[in-house]
């Protein structure tokens, strides 16, 4: 397979979840502004929308949008419980959680990735989207759950994990949702993320 991607960008997910999963993959960094891949191609005819992620699968066959791409994959290795099982109940909530993200969470911070400096007023209320929509994580692990749909990693949490590590990028506080900052911390130190972020240059390799 092959994941067109931008560094940080919620490809990063899928790039996480292709780690977790163990299986071969090449990845072409794409510059979205351009419209051109790292290896040459133009982007627009890859993916007519211009966004990443991309996923080529090794049968040539395209697939766009993060919701997508994750259960794709997730489903090719049902064993990793990386999803549950489709026409479950599970698998429902599953979907509940990653539209969550993609149309709540994700446009949540919208502004901050717009191009328009941010002051005032204005990033005032960015900010209240960004903390409506964390408020709503910190609810769904107030049971004392580990991860959104319970003690189990999903694709659902990679992409969570992904856009709420935006915060600190854009100088937005999470600290008045502390189990929501717990979340992400636990998150992070997995070795199919750290490895993520690191191919991406998001961070040194560990030591």
């Amino acid at each position: 397979m092959k994941l067109h991607y931008k560094p940080g960008a919620c490809s990063m997910a899928s790039h996480i979840i292709l780690n977790e999963l163990g299986i071969a993959f090449e990845l072409d960094k794409t510059d979205t502004n351009a419209g051109k891949t790292e290896a040459g191609d133009n982007f627009l005819k890859i993916s007519p929308n211009g966004y990443v992620p991309a996923l080529i699968t090794d049968d040539g066959d395209i697939i766009t949008e993060n919701a997508a791409v994750l259960q794709y994959l997730a489903d090719q290795s049902p064993d990793a419980g990386l999803a549950p099982a489709n026409g479950t109940l599970a698998r429902t909530r599953l979907q509940e959680a990653l539209n969550f993200v993609s149309s709540e969470l994700h446009k949540s911070f919208g502004p901050f990735f717009s191009g328009t400096e941010l002051v005032g007023d204005a990033r005032q209320r960015a900010e209240a989207r960004v903390g409506r929509r964390a408020a709503y994580i910190e609810q769904s692990l107030a049971d004392g759950r580990a991860f959104l749909l319970g003690d189990t990693f999903t694709v659902a949490d990679a992409y969570a994990f992904v856009v709420l590590n935006w915060a600190g990028f854009v100088g937005v506080s999470l600290a008045a949702y502390p189990k929501t900052q717990s979340y992400v911390a636990r998150i992070a130190v997995r070795p199919a993320v750290v490895k993520a972020m690191v191919a991406e240059g998001l961070m040194e390799q560990p030591a």
